[in-house]
């Protein structure tokens, strides 16, 4: 057997052990497992999609760029707050926040000084 014929067993033997390895460790899990996972995916989703849209937003209504809020408020399943700061460095507002509420998708509530920008109300369905 030459080197690269014994280099090339080596490394499907590498993928076939990787894959056996796998395949035993993968155990059926609890259902509070699989909840607690989604729970923790939809959060981490919203967080960074209002991440993503909430500074575009109060940019396009202020002007001012804005990364990082100052705080932020959620109930982990259904909805999640951002509040931002102005600077005294020229930002054009003082205080702004934006809600992400995942039954409306997208941005639910943007209030900046005060000024109430967006508020989707629930959708609602007629029979």
């Amino acid at each position: 057997m030459g080197e690269n014929q014994k280099l090339m067993a080596a490394v499907v033997g590498m993928f076939a052990l990787a894959f056996i390895m796998v395949a035993v460790g993968k155990e059926d899990e609890s259902p509070e497992v699989v909840a607690e996972r989604t729970r923790l995916l939809t959060f981490s989703s919203m967080q960074g999609m209002a991440g993503q849209k909430c500074p575009v937003a109060i940019r396009n209504k202020t002007g001012t760029e804005v990364y990082f809020p100052t705080s932020n408020e959620s109930d982990k399943e259904t909805y999640v707050t951002l509040y931002y700061k102005g600077t005294e460095k020229g930002d054009k507002f003082k205080n702004a926040s934006c809600t992400l509420t995942l039954a409306l998708g997208g941005i639910s509530k943007l209030i900046i000084d005060d000024e109430v920008v967006i508020d989707k109300k629930k959708l609602t369905t007629t029979p």
